[in-house]
Order: structure tokens, then sequence, then C-alpha cells
């Protein structure tokens, strides 16, 4: 048996960099604040599990009540629930490993209906530690029970390709152009 292990951000969901791109214009709309180097680092220490959900919408002074309205506006990726479903069919276990907030991510997984596709994900905040801390590919391989040899990481970010590559994952760095091809043709591989 295989395991497939998916970035959040930019690999199973359209936007690669949330912060940027959903998160601070949304805060900007709701509270009229944009002062980025405050949202950026209550971010940062909700995303290693430092403060709680509530506390990030508190620090950045928009209700918490609108968290899901923000999370709704994730897109899963082009191609993604394909990939999920091919997998599922070939028996690879697939894994989520991202820097996010835990609460937030699993909410954005469930309500765009990739859960059911999931083994298991390891989420920056759940654990304490970020990517491309090799911390966080250690818990990971821990606990999906895989071997190294056994994964494939896939990534739109070197700097967390290239950490998982140095532990001997398997890697491939995601480009939106491309898609999952070297992901589909991985799983055509092991399912033989």
């Amino acid at each position: 048996m295989s395991c497939l292990v998916l970035d959040a951000m930019g690999v199973i969901f359209k936007s690669a960099d949330d912060v940027a791109e959903l998160l601070i214009p949304f805060i900007a709309a709701k509270s009229g604040s944009s002062v980025e180097e405050v949202i950026q680092s209550a971010y940062l220490e909700a995303s290693l599990g430092e403060i709680s959900p509530d506390e990030f919408w508190e620090r950045v002074d928009v209700p918490s009540a609108l968290e899901d309205e923000y999370l709704s506006r994730h897109r899963l990726n082009p191609g993604i629930t394909e990939l999920l479903s091919e997998a599922k069919s070939k028996d690879i276990s697939v894994w989520c490993l991202s820097n996010d907030v835990g609460r937030w991510s699993d909410k954005i997984r469930n309500n765009l209906g990739i859960e059911e596709f999931l083994n298991g994900s390891v989420i920056s905040s759940d654990v304490g530690i970020r990517k491309p801390d090799k911390g966080i590919y250690e818990t990971l391989i821990q606990s999906s029970g895989f071997k190294t040899e056994e994964i494939l990481f896939i990534d739109d970010r070197e700097k967390n390709v290239v950490a998982a590559r140095e532990l001997g994952i398997e890697t491939v760095m995601f480009k939106p152009e491309i898609g999952f091809a070297d992901a589909k043709q991985w799983i055509s591989h092991r399912a033989l």
C-alpha cells in the first residue's frame, strides 16, 4: 500500500496564499482594518496553535460568527476530486499536510466534500509545527504509519518539497498549469 500526501492551500484548494488572497481582503472588508503585519502575525500564531481561532478573530477585530463566511471563499483546485477518487479506487491512502488553523481546515474539507476521501490529516495548529520544519513530516510519517519510501508528497512551495525530500520522501512540486499529471502517473504505477 502507498500514501499520497497533499498540501492544502495551492494543491487541494485553489488559493495558494489564502492569507494574502482571501483572509486579508475579508478582514479589510469586515473590520476596515488592513494592517497586514497584524493579520499575518495573528495568523502565524493561530496556525501554530498558540492562539485559538476565536482569539484570532478577536485580535483582527472581526466577529468569530463570520468565520464560516470567510471559509466559504475557498474553492477546490480543478482535477482534485478526480485525483482523490482515483487514489481511493486504487486503495491508496490519502493524507492532508497543511500549515493552517485546524478548525478552519476541518470545516473547509467538510464543506467542499473532500474529507470523505482522506485517511487523515496533519494540520500545523494541531501539532504546533509548521512546514518546512522536519518535525511536521516526522509527525505525518508516524501518524500515517507509512515508511518514507511509500509516500508521495505534493506541495506548491519549493521549501516544503525540499524539506520532505531531505527526509527521503518522494516529492512533486505542484504547478497549476500541469495539474495532477505526475500524481496520476504515480498512482497508476503504484496500482500495478
